[in-house]
């Protein structure tokens, strides 16, 4: 995936990206990021997350442009993106510059749906709060008989 035209190269995301001295093993990564290694390699073989070095062995050693990407792809799966539109996402980073309005709209799509989500939550809560509210309200006056 690349996002390394110069608007959106950084975009927030190496705030939230630990300080790497060097390259890391996919055991690292996992352990820093709390993916398994698993789906390390699933994300890099199904192309989420492409061009990851290797030392003279084959071992992965990944470099701080991977955790960036690593960790936008965690914030689109945990915000409910489907893989589905992550690979399209992926594609689209992958074929350059000329597809940023199509990442646009794809994430523009994606933040209205987090957004209606996060609506509904804030709904589900109200009612908690009120039915919270509702049952301190019942303990701490007696019930008025009728």
């Amino acid at each position: 995936m690349n996002d390394q035209s110069p608007n959106v190269e950084n975009c927030g995301i190496d705030e939230l990206v630990p300080k790497v001295g060097g390259p890391l093993t996919v055991g690292q990564v996992a352990t820093m990021t709390g993916l398994s290694i698993d789906t390390l390699r699933w994300y890099e073989r199904v192309g989420l997350l492409e061009g990851v070095a290797r030392d003279h062995a084959g071992r992965r050693q990944y470099a701080r442009t991977d955790l960036r990407r690593l960790s936008v792809l965690m914030r689109l799966r945990a915000t409910g993106m489907p893989i589905s539109e992550m690979l399209r996402y992926a594609e689209l980073a992958k074929a350059g510059d000329a597809t940023e309005p199509q990442r646009i709209q794809l994430l523009e799509e994606h933040r209205d749906r987090v957004l209606d989500h996060i609506a509904n939550l804030h709904s589900d809560l109200d009612i908690i709060n009120r039915k919270i509210a509702a049952y301190r309200g019942s303990r701490q006056s007696p019930a008025v008989s009728a």
